[in-house]
């Protein structure tokens, strides 16, 4: 009789190259050895489908598809659909698994139950140096996954590392899993968790290898252009965490203040608008005002978008709201 594996890997390929094998070889070193590979090729134009089938002949937990419609979700999809497993991960065609990472997330899930998303720890690597924004983000997600808090930082940055996480295949299934058409698809998964109140639990050590290189789709694909992603941001703000009784505040009149600030004017939600740029009080755009951000004081339980992109500016803006006992702060 047919056995499902318990562990569905999706694997969506474009163009991997050199990396294809290395990953693979990633997969098949797994302490836990209960697992199929659900990969799907998205038109790659280098020999990447060639390599999965070599891998597949030699190996029948490995199943590898061509997509019928281009694109990363698509992929998703395809690979989903066709999967059989309990648990759903996903990886990337150019990272590379620890070879316990498939067991110590399976057991998190196994202690938990559903309900919950596994995740770990992550470093990145790299064949040349590694700029100062992968490292930041490397320490950030790390401390989100040691002090078990990936929620309370949702609205700054992706808190999931997307091909770092497993989850029960009902509870993906329960949050849409890849209907949604919705880049970067990996935050807008994290907000549907999320808003569906999926705990997050993470293993305090590196469960994954994360290579940046020149081609990575994060810095070449046209839906991670913008990496802010304040659109996706807000619209998941007002349905999960708006309240429409309450004062709602902008704090920031730099570019990202100015993008949310028009995208609330077009959705004619009304804001008050705050700075700490003494020329700019007093004048207006969007048919709002910017303000001293000192009348925060005066406003009852507003909540504060705070949209302020300097790092150092951000602890002396945190520090101050809790002064003033804020009831609800987000930092975009």
């Amino acid at each position: 009789m047919f056995s499902p594996p318990t562990i569905s890997v999706l694997l969506p390929i474009y163009n991997a190259g050199d990396y294809l094998a290395p990953c693979l070889d990633s997969l098949l070193a797994q302490t836990e050895r209960n697992w199929e590979l659900v990969a799907v090729d998205d038109f790659s134009a280098d020999d990447s489908w060639a390599v999965l089938q070599r891998y597949a002949a030699a190996d029948d937990r490995i199943r590898c598809f061509r997509n019928t419609n281009k694109g990363l979700i698509s992929a998703l999809r395809l690979a989903y659909g066709q999967s059989r497993g309990a648990f759903i991960t996903r990886m990337d065609d150019d990272d590379l698994m620890p070879p316990v990472k498939l067991a110590v997330l399976k057991k998190l899930l196994l202690d938990n139950g559903p309900g919950h998303v596994a995740t770990g720890m992550v470093r990145y690597f790299s064949d040349h140096e590694l700029g100062e924004g992968y490292r930041r983000y490397e320490t950030w997600i790390n401390r989100l996954a040691l002090e078990q808090c990936h929620y309370s930082a949702i609205y700054k940055e992706c808190p999931l590392p997307s091909p770092c996480w497993m989850m029960y295949r009902e509870d993906l299934d329960d949050v849409g899993a890849f209907n949604s058409d919705v880049y970067p698809e990996d935050y807008d998964l994290c907000f549907r968790l999320y808003q569906q109140r999926k705990s997050i639990i993470a293993a305090a050590e590196v469960l994954h290898l994360w290579r940046d290189h020149a081609g990575r789709a994060s810095r070449t694909a046209a839906p991670y252009a913008d990496n802010n992603f304040l659109e996706l941001k807000l619209n998941y703000f007002l349905k999960i965490d708006h309240r429409p009784q309450s004062p709602l505040v902008v704090w920031g009149a730099g570019k990202k203040g100015k993008n949310v600030a028009r995208l609330l004017a077009e959705r004619k939600i009304p804001f008050h608008w705050i700075c700490d740029n003494p020329r700019k009080w007093g004048k207006s755009l969007y048919g709002a005002t910017w303000r001293d951000y000192r009348i925060l004081a005066s406003l009852p339980h507003p909540q504060v978008l705070v949209l302020v992109a300097a790092p150092e500016s951000q602890p002396v803006i945190a520090g101050y709201l809790e002064e003033i006992k804020g009831q609800g702060y987000w930092f975009c």
